[in-house]
């Protein structure tokens, strides 16, 4: 059980400390290469100067975090350690070792994170970021945890504040992005549910006036409400991410190290989150579970759909977009099924008719991966795009698309990988429409927290 920590001042974003600290990652970031050194000695005295302020500033700081007091002296010495070996690619292995936010899953506990790391969706080289944060941990959520939706690594969190490379479409603090020497284990993943709910609300108010989309009463409460959606992602998240190493897998389903086909990924992606759109359905009905387990699994159940057919078929470039692609093919599936109407340039959903529909998708993808146990691997690549085609129309240049005797079987799979179009399966003509649009709104949406949301 996790322990309690005792109430200590909160740290705002203007605290001076703070403040410095941000300046001063901020500064070292302009003179640092991708890999995170500092490769021109004449910018080595001012880079030894930005690393003691920040070094200053967390020492400042860490009476604030007595919980994360190890972790605070372990990134004093590995910036200091890094300055003293000439600001070579940097290995701060030991501060990351001793970071632990997943044995302190508190609501509203503070951290203070400073690593040089890259950060996804934002920046891809490894620079000093600093970010302050907080983690959102509902009671409910600690209940659903502790039951049948063990996630010991699963860490919610918001901002309170961050350099540059938060300041962009990144929702996720993982351990591995950190520059290390050495790959350690990695014990924990933290995702920011306060800029995924942010965004999903400001996009799904957009998307729901330009489709004329009347909501449900209860879905349309996220829209005025921050707190509630930002929970309502916990839990989605929270049974999204355990379902990646649970179920009939071939194996490993994204293929570690291996190159293969971005439409993998999409149903890979896409089977977790009907994953959470199926559990929620059952806590929904149950009964038993706790009311406010049961109240938010109905509207994990609208944000699985909302943020799948709304923000993530026309959010990202095409070129191997696989969440795109996941929410092409979940709208396409619901129209195909009759509970998705466009019709009169207005867009109506038949909500008794959704849940069955949508696990009904879950159900072929299930019985994909189970059959795939059986399957070589190209098989189960065919079989994945057939599934997918059967639904969602593919490019007509597609060499896919004209079946197995088009394609080098013969060859390595590497063969087959390199024949998959970049934009694969385009939008469709509603999509193309939609996404002209939407685009300011989706733009807008790079660096939104839950204090900026509407």
């Amino acid at each position: 059980m996790t322990e309690t920590i005792t109430a200590v001042p909160r740290i705002s974003a203007d605290n001076k400390d703070w403040l410095q600290l941000r300046a001063a990652a901020s500064a070292l970031q302009l003179l640092q290469a991708r890999d995170g050194s500092v490769p021109d000695a004449a910018d080595h005295a001012d880079a030894a100067r930005h690393v003691a302020a920040i070094v200053g500033a967390v020492q400042a700081l860490t009476p604030a975090f007595p919980h994360d007091a190890q972790y605070l002296e372990a990134v004093c010495a590995d910036f200091e350690a890094w300055a003293a070996g000439g600001f070579a690619v940097p290995d701060f292995l030991a501060s990351l070792l001793a970071f632990q936010p997943q044995e302190q899953r508190q609501d509203g506990l503070q951290h203070l994170v400073v690593f040089p790391m890259y950060t996804q969706n934002g920046s891809s080289s490894r620079l000093v970021e600093a970010v302050l944060i907080e983690v959102i941990w509902p009671e409910f959520i600690a209940g659903l945890e502790a039951g049948e939706y063990s996630n010991k690594l699963f860490v919610p969190i918001r901002f309170v504040d961050f350099t540059a490379g938060y300041d962009t479409n990144s929702a996720v603090l993982f351990p591995e992005t950190v520059a290390v020497g050495t790959t350690p284990t990695f014990t924990w993943g933290a995702i920011f549910a306060d800029r995924e709910a942010a965004r999903f609300r400001r996009v799904l108010k957009a998307a729901a006036e330009t489709t004329r989309l009347e909501l449900p009463a209860d879905a349309a409460e996220m829209l005025a409400d921050q707190e509630l959606t930002e929970a309502v992602f916990v839990m989605w998240d929270l049974i999204h991410d355990r379902t990646h190493m649970r179920g009939d897998l071939p194996f490993d389903p994204f293929m570690i190290k291996q190159r293969m086909p971005f439409f993998l990924y999409s149903l890979e992606e896409l089977r977790c989150d009907l994953t959470a759109f199926r559990e929620s359905v059952r806590i929904e009905k149950d009964d038993d579970a706790d009311p406010e387990a049961r109240r938010h699994a109905k509207l994990v159940q609208y944000a699985v759909i909302f943020d799948r057919i709304f923000r993530f078929a026309i959010t990202g470039s095409r070129v191997r977009n696989y969440d795109g692609l996941g929410g092409q093919l979940l709208f396409a599936w619901l129209h195909q099924q009759h509970v998705l109407h466009w019709t009169d340039t207005r867009l109506t959903i038949d909500w008794d008719g959704v849940a069955d529909a949508v696990m009904a998708l879950g159900a072929r993808i299930d019985d994909l991966y189970w059959r795939s146990i059986d399957r070589p691997k190209t098989a189960h690549w065919l079989a994945a795009y057939e599934l997918i085609s059967a639904t969602v129309t593919p490019n007509p240049a597609s060499v896919w698309a004209k079946g197995p005797d088009a394609l080098p079987l013969s060859g390595a799979p590497r063969g087959l990988t390199d024949q998959v179009l970049d934009d694969e399966f385009p939008l469709s003509m509603f999509y193309e429409a939609l996404e002209k649009k939407m685009r300011p709104v989706i733009e807008s949406t790079a660096g939104i927290t839950g204090s900026s949301a509407l």
